[in-house]
């Protein structure tokens, strides 16, 4: 090796190293995601009357992050995180009046202690998959749609979360974030409108921005 190519080599390797070192004293984030909750439309076992599809409404969401850095290399990172989405109103709709089979809304939040594996992490654009599990929470709106007293409950249950996503650096110390992310949880609890399932795919899709320290 020449000894132009010998410094070269010994510079690159230097530079990689004090980028690594600084990577890893930075092993903290915190952020939050703005987007939306997509649920599939259900139908409605035994129903005779006109639209007997449950229609859930693509409601507002809002996630708050927080990971750690547990392992850095210069191809990958393992990160545990804590994503808290949470929905404050997702409509629905179902039959037609004066039909009253569904609540006219209800609330969503999932809290899913996950691991987060990126690849790249130390370069200014790192993928990421995700997967984790915790629970799911729905509440519903005391009336139904249509008109009377909605017979339905609050329920809490297991949920399973995997994602996929991109971190894009900005600043030193500020990244934005494009994500999906699926949270497999139980279903809500719709006595009047019966769907025959036990589980159903929440899938958040936002972007927001996060802050390592």
């Amino acid at each position: 090796m020449s000894g132009r190519g010998f410094w070269i080599a010994f510079l690159s390797v230097g530079l990689a190293l004090v980028a690594s070192g600084t990577a890893q004293d930075e092993k903290n984030e915190i952020g939050g995601i703005a987007g939306r909750i997509f649920i599939s439309d259900q139908g409605i076992k035994g129903a005779t009357y006109f639209d007997p599809t449950v229609h859930f409404g693509k409601g507002l969401t809002f996630e708050a992050e927080y990971g750690r850095r547990l392992w850095v290399t210069q191809p990958y990172s393992i990160s545990a995180e804590l994503p808290f989405a949470y929905d404050h109103r997702i409509k629905l709709n179902a039959a037609s009046y004066p039909t009253s089979v569904v609540p006219t809304d209800m609330t969503a939040f999932f809290l899913t202690p996950a691991a987060r594996f990126n690849l790249f992490p130390l370069t200014a654009l790192s993928p990421w998959v995700s997967l984790g599990a915790g629970f799911g929470h729905f509440s519903q709106s005391n009336t139904l749609l249509f008109g009377g007293t909605n017979p339905g409950k609050s329920t809490t249950g297991f949920a399973l979360e995997g994602g996929f996503g991109l971190d894009v650096k900005i600043v030193r110390k500020i990244w934005i974030r494009g994500e999906v992310r699926d949270f497999w949880s139980g279903e809500p609890d719709l006595p009047l409108a019966p769907t025959g399932k036990s589980r159903q795919h929440n899938y958040l899709v936002g972007g927001g921005a996060f802050w390592r320290f």
